[in-house]
């Protein structure tokens, strides 16, 4: 087994790999574990590969595929669209040895309606399992209990007609919501996660957490004065305050990170998405409440920030003033749920934000195919997969564009599938792929490769202090601090579409990287003019001067 440092997830990069969509090995259409298992040299063990240190898979448990796996019908086994167990203990053994930790997604607010608690629990009101699930009458005139919604569209609740009573679903009908409140709930999804942390995988995403816990009461939601039906999905035009983040959402929360601290060297990030995403505090809770020894918040905050120098740079500095020492902070700037960043952002803009996030302490998140530029594509109507845009016709709020297949080469199939791939390629697959810009000075994919690489080689990347310093309004620089020993490391971003000049004692050191073409050789001086959108890493050396 290689050598996995003991403290391994606050150094790591974390990329997260959608299994439907990375690499399919029998020629179905449809990704697979043993075709993770073919890639895992790409991210990890061999010189070229990218130099990811850990990944966290999406669902790949049993499931009918209403919401593509986190409809789970069965939290402990493989869905044979996937594999089975025995490809996945030679996905952890193979990715063991390859110097990678493995994260998998648990889905703790919802089952498949087809999952045996459930249909114990809608068998009879007297059944044992009836608890495990929120059931309620309905209202004197029919209606449901309360004015909940769906993520998906319409009511939260679903009426049974055999009990004549509704179940709550945060989701699609065909996922209802488990009850945390009832012990029993707890143990069985404890009992969950011994089972894999038995088999050996390092950790969890913990998928919708703030849902776990409720308003006891189910009272009403109120409206939300900020929603824009222009721009917002019918769930915003409520405050839901109270379908989320209850009163014991961090006990449940603790209940499980006692049973990873039972174990040795795993972590849990969770996904949570705070009322106020762009402040610190709400993520602060999840460290002040929770065991941060073994358990981060994502930070979605970059998913949603302006791309404004000085409103990043605002956030960062606050949230890392924030940080108590052991607090590990993890930077997303993508998923399965957003769109992609080369989308958002183009090229020039992704470089910028992933050369930050790769830079500032803590752990990235990346999303597979972003280290080469893959952005969203257009899902003609009759190639619509995602039950979200299906529920809501129109309101754009599908997820499919982000979810395309893994761009390989510029085969027929993109290298993802000898078959026909679940989703429709992008049109640019023939030349934004892992091939072409494999060993292609300047491409995406060496960018990334090249950051990544220095943050193993530098030591003020991976342990070193942080302050921002003034250089343009445009650009948002700041210092990796080393210790007494070792050089600093500068990173200056630029988030002008323009030509910026810069004037700045802070940046004179040694090039390391540039988002832009430049000459390595040629020291970084004080007077600097930066090219649009261009990030410099620099390294400097320690001169006590200028220390802050």
């Amino acid at each position: 087994m290689a050598n996995i440092p003991e403290h391994w997830f606050q150094n790591s990069v974390l990329y997260q790999i959608y299994p439907r969509s990375f690499a399919d090995s029998n020629g179905d259409g449809i990704g697979d574990l043993k075709g993770i298992i073919n890639k895992l040299d790409y991210l990890n063990g061999k010189k070229d590969s990218l130099g990811v240190t850990s990944i966290w898979i999406s669902p790949f448990y049993p499931s009918p595929m209403a919401d593509f796996g986190y409809d789970v019908s069965d939290y402990c086994d493989i869905d044979p669209i996937f594999g089975d167990l025995a490809d996945f203990k030679n996905l952890l053994e193979q990715a063991h040895q390859r110097g990678i930790r493995v994260l998998i997604d648990l889905v703790p607010n919802h089952s498949s309606d087809e999952h045996i608690w459930f249909k114990e629990s809608r068998s009879s009101k007297t059944n044992p399992y009836r608890d495990w699930y929120t059931w309620r009458d309905p209202k004197p005139d029919g209606s449901p209990p309360n004015n909940w919604l769906s993520h998906f569209g319409g009511s939260a609740w679903a009426y049974d007609e055999s009990s004549q009573q509704y179940y709550l679903h945060s989701f699609l009908e065909k996922q209802p919501d488990l009850n945390w409140d009832n012990p029993n709930v707890r143990e069985a999804m404890h009992n969950v996660m011994r089972f894999w942390l038995d088999m050996g995988v390092d950790g969890f995403r913990a998928d919708w957490v703030a849902a776990i816990s409720k308003d006891p009461e189910l009272r009403d939601e109120l409206p939300n004065p900020k929603y824009n039906p222009d721009i917002d999905g019918p769930h915003s035009s409520l405050t839901n305050a109270r379908c989320q983040d209850g009163p014991n959402l961090y006990n449940y929360l603790n209940g499980m990170s006692e049973i990873l601290a039972t174990y040795s060297d795993k972590f849990m990030v969770t996904e949570a998405y705070p009322e106020k995403i762009k402040k610190p505090g709400p993520y602060m809770k999840f460290y002040e409440k929770i065991n941060p020894v073994v358990c981060a918040p994502l930070n979605f905050a970059m998913i949603y920030m302006e791309f404004k120098a000085k409103k990043i740079r605002k956030f960062v500095d606050h949230y890392q003033r924030s940080l108590k020492p052991g607090y590990v902070p993890i930077y997303s700037t993508g998923n399965h749920d957003q769109s992609r960043i080369a989308t958002r952002y183009g090229y020039a803009g992704a470089s910028i934000i992933s050369m930050m996030t790769l830079t500032l302490p803590g752990v990235p998140l990346m999303y597979y195919g972003d280290e080469i530029g893959m952005k969203d594509v257009n899902i003609p109507l009759n190639a619509i997969q995602d039950p979200f845009e299906l529920r809501v016709p129109g309101e754009g709020n599908g997820r499919d564009p982000y979810r395309t297949p893994m761009q390989w080469d510029n085969t027929e199939g993109a290298g993802f599938s000898l078959g026909q791939p679940w989703l429709p390629l992008s049109t640019d697959a023939e030349t934004i792929n892992v091939k072409i810009q494999n060993n292609m000075p300047g491409s995406s994919l060496t960018f990334f490769r090249e950051m990544i690489a220095a943050r193993k080689t530098l030591e003020p990347l991976r342990t070193g202090g942080y302050h921002s310093f003034d250089t343009h309004p445009k650009v948002f620089s700041f210092v990796r601090e080393a210790d007494e020993n070792d050089n600093d490391c500068v990173v200056v971003l630029s988030f002008s579409n323009k030509k910026v000049k810069i004037d700045s004692p802070e940046v004179n050191g040694a090039l390391i990287l540039s988002t832009h073409e430049r000459d390595r050789s040629v020291a970084i001086s004080q007077k600097i003019e930066l090219m649009p959108f261009e990030g410099l890493l620099i390294e400097r050396k320690l001169v006590e001067s200028l220390k802050f």
